[in-house]
């Protein structure tokens, strides 16, 4: 087993989670904020808006059973990567659509995905970052969709490659 992680940010992490955590080849997920300039956020902190952070989620995950491409074609196409500081209702820098990759193949990997999508005519607005810490959230919001029952209502697949 040849394990990886990948760190996306793409509007509320409760959604993103709900979906990687069912990809086959995912062997742990993680909500959690990232690319702020804050040590070891709260929630509240985040949602103020003055840490920079993103809610994101950090997958660690079998690169023998899924490679960091379909993971990121997952990423583009479980939220509207078109969207600026928001992912449906939720509005804030927190919930912009942004990769913080950890080596140059994710940093490559993600640029050509966008170049595919921008050839398809989708105005995306991801950002490709060099990843920083990844601080994991409080407890309450890890698998929350799977704790409360619920789906994500701002996170729907839609099928773009």
């Amino acid at each position: 087993m040849a394990k990886q992680t990948a760190i996306f940010a793409s509007g509320c992490f409760w959604g993103v989670q709900y979906h990687f955590e069912r990809a086959d080849g995912v062997l742990s997920t993680s909500v959690g904020y990232t690319g702020g300039h804050v040590d070891n956020p709260t929630y509240k902190q985040v949602c103020s808006g003055t840490t920079g952070h993103a809610e994101a989620l950090e997958v660690v995950f079998d690169s023998d059973t899924v490679s960091y491409e379909d993971l990121a074609k997952l990423f583009f196409e479980t939220h509207d990567p078109t969207q600026v500081n928001r992912q449906g209702p939720d509005v804030g820098e927190q919930y912009r659509t942004e990769i913080f990759y950890l080596d140059e193949d994710q940093r490559t990997t993600a640029e050509r995905l966008i170049e595919v999508l921008r050839g398809k005519g989708y105005n995306v607005a991801t950002k490709v970052t060099a990843a920083s810490t990844f601080w994991e959230a409080e407890d309450y919001h890890q698998d929350y969709y799977g704790k409360n029952g619920h789906t994500p209502y701002c996170h729907v697949y839609t099928q773009r490659f």
